[in-house]
This record gives C-alpha cells, structure tokens and sequence, in this order.
C-alpha cells in the first residue's frame, strides 16, 4: 500500500484546519505587536496588562493587505489568546445563526422561499411560543430578513430565537463543525429560562405567500446532537432564585463560540474570497450584501423596523471605538460588527474602514468583568472596566492604522455606504 497517497488526505484536513487560525493559535511563537501597542498606551491599558488572566481578555487583530490586483491576504496578531479560555458568548452566537439561516434557504431552493417570505412560527412543545406577525416591521409580517435586521442593528434575542427555531439544533452544529468551527456549540435560545430538553426541542415553522398559500413547511423536530464534554466552571459563587449558591457557576451546557472562530465569521462576510473555501458559508452576492449593509448600519439608519433614542442611539452595539459613548458616529468610518454582553463578559469582533484615512482592518476582543466574583447578581463592571477597554482597544488600533504607509489603500467600497429612512 502506497503510504504517501493513504495520507494524504489526513495531511490536507489538517492544513485547512490550521490555515483557520492566526499564528498565535497555532502553537508558533506569538508575536508582540499588540503587547506592545498595549504598554505604548499604558496610561489606557496598565490595569488590563496586569490583570490579563484574571479579566479573561483575549485579542485578535488582523491587518487587511492588499496586492497590486487587490488581492487580500491578512496579518494576524494575538494577544492572550487561548481557545481553552472559556467566555460566555453571549450575543454573538447570533452572527452565524443569522448567517446559516440564509444558508439555509439556498439550500432548501423552493420556488417562492426566500428571506422576504412570511414566516410562521407555531407551538409543539412545553413553553414553546407561536409568532403570527411582527408589528416592528412595516407589513407587520415576521420573515427571516427582518429577524436578521433585528440582530444585527439591537441584537434582538427573540429574532435570534426564531431563527434558532427554523434551524433546529443539529444543523446549525454539525453544520459549523464541518465547516471548522469545531469549538462552537450553540445549544441554547436566549434570554428564555429554558431545561436542555426543551431547547432540544424547536417548533415547527411554515411559510406562506401572499396569498396565505403553503410554500414550505418545517415540522418540529428533537435534536439528537452529542454535545462534546466540558467541565466549565466560573466564578466563586452565583444567585439561583433570589438565593446566594457559594460555588462556581456551571457553563458546560452553555453556548460556546471562541473568539478565532467569531474573528473568521467577521472574516467570511467580509472578505470570502481570502478565506479557506471549507469556511465559506453558502451565500449569494445578495446575502452578502444584505449582511453587510445590516451589520454595518446606524440603529437609526433604519426604516424597518424602526429604533429611536433614548431607547437606542447610533453607536448602540459598537463597543470597539465607541464603548459606552452616546454620541453622534464619525462619518469617515463604518464598522461591520456583532457584539455580546451577558453574565460579566463583554465581546465585540469587528471590521472597521476608514474611507476617509483609506485604511480597514479587523480587530475582536473579549474581557470578563465581574471584579465581586458573583454571577447573577447584575454588578458588572462593564461601565467601569469592559466599555472604556473596547473603546480604548479600538482607537488605538485605529490610530495605529493611520501611521502605516499602505502600498495598496482601501478599495472593498469604493464609496461610503449611506443609509437614510
């Protein structure tokens, strides 16, 4: 038998495995741009370099270069990153759901199915809820476009439910494993107190014309999926029903997604072709489009559905560059994001362009912050801790993006995209 053919392709899975992840993740010896960057703006960042561990920070930092034909390739710094570092992920488990569930229907290619068409929600199960319209959107039709514009302009958590819902469970985790997100598990809805067995459990879903006709019907379904082992423990104690428990709070049967893998789905929309093909989602010019523009637009950009202040205000869920601040966004930058807060921690993983600077690069960053050491208990030092982090994390990048000569300036958009109601 002929050895070299017989693994060859062992040897090519675990190329495309490693070609996924920047070099820091890879066992070869980090390099220390953002260390460095970091102690150059001491000031900013001493507490976060000396209590790196304790706050959990991870950071990922892509330069986006460019060859004469425009070509892109990337250079990936690391800092403190560590895939066995668990952080809960939040709202950003939303991205690839939303991602998968335009997947979804081009794989399905049903005459009249698409992201527009109504969508109905109905119950089969314990404390399942039915969704027979959505008064935010401007028909008062719930569809998969519109769930997906939630998400990504508020992060809505019951537009992530639904789609969670329409996919069902083994498909949005065999599905990212086979595409080399082996780490994420996305098992859960949110903001829902729910057991395993009913988030197993997802509804059955139809869609219909506008003339109320039949054009697909999902039956409920029971997800048989295996969840990989982990033992996820966090904190020294947590409350339970009002009631202090003086232990670690239990993450194992929590969602998971590592922040290599929230940078690389950044990556995947934005630049699919510079990706491995086994990461690429199945997508059409239009999807990625449609993604892009949601990721990227103001809350108050939007027509449908509608966000007004104080409620929400432009730099809402853009925690790189803008933390906390309520004020109106630089109108030379556009930044294409999806961020998470819940149960202390706080992630973003973005692209941010500068059309005025002509300079873009991607940057994603987590921080734990819950100085007490108690979960459950909404004292969280993202005021204090995790919002001035990002902000600060992002300009910082940013300023030093302007100082390099670029051979090849930005040309993903030619021009500033521009959404008006």
């Amino acid at each position: 038998m002929n050895s070299a053919k017989t693994n060859r392709p062992v040897i090519l899975f675990f190329i495309i495995i490693l070609s996924m992840f920047p070099a820091a993740a890879q066992n070869k010896t980090p390099d220390q741009l953002i260390e460095n960057l970091l102690r150059k703006n001491k000031p900013l960042f001493d507490s976060v370099l000396a209590n790196r561990n304790d706050w959990r920070v991870q950071i990922l930092y892509s330069e986006i270069l460019r060859d004469k034909k425009g070509k892109v390739s990337f250079a990936d710094h690391a800092f403190n990153l560590d895939e066995e570092m668990y952080y809960y992920p939040a709202s950003t488990v939303k991205l690839p759901v939303a991602i998968l569930a335009l997947q979804k229907l081009n794989e399905l290619r049903i005459k009249g199915l698409d992201k527009n068409t109504t969508m109905i929600t109905e119950t089969a199960g314990s404390r399942q809820t039915a969704v027979y319209n959505d008064p935010s959107s401007a028909d008062g039709r719930p569809t998969i476009a519109h769930y997906i514009k939630k998400i990504l302009l508020v992060s809505d958590n019951d537009a992530f439910n639904r789609l969670y819902e329409f996919l069902g469970q083994e498909y949005i985790n065999n599905t990212l494993q086979q595409m080399g997100y082996r780490h994420a598990q996305i098992i859960h809805r949110l903001e829902v107190v729910l057991t395993e067995e009913e988030n197993r459990r997802t509804n059955p879903v139809r869609f219909v014309d506008s003339t109320g006709k039949l054009v697909y019907d999902k039956p409920a379904e029971t997800s048989g999926l295996l969840y990989a082992a982990r033992n996820t423990r966090i904190g020294k104690g947590f409350y339970r029903g009002g009631q202090l428990v003086n232990e670690p709070f239990d993450f194992s049967k929590k969602n998971r997604l590592t922040l290599v893998e929230l940078h690389n789905i950044v990556k995947s929309i934005l630049f699919p072709e510079a990706v491995p093909k086994q990461m690429r989602f199945n997508l059409t010019a239009d999807d990625y489009t449609f993604l892009r523009k949601y990721m990227s637009m103001w809350p108050g950009e939007s027509a449908s559905p509608v966000y007004s202040a104080p409620d929400y205000w432009d730099t809402y869920v853009k925690f790189l560059y803008y933390g906390a601040e309520n004020n109106k966004p630089d109108t030379a930058l556009r930044i294409f994001n999806k961020v998470g807060d819940a149960y202390g921690f706080l992630i973003d993983g973005a692209y941010i362009a500068d059309y005025a600077n002509k300079t873009d690069f991607l940057l994603s960053a987590v921080i734990y912050c819950n100085s007490d050491g108690i979960l459950n208990d909404n004292n969280y030092d993202y005021d204090t801790i995790g919002l001035p982090f990002m902000k600060n994390l992002g300009r910082m990048i940013h300023a030093y993006e302007r100082t390099k000569v670029r051979k090849q300036p930005l040309t993903f958009f030619p021009q500033l995209p521009l959404y008006t109601r």
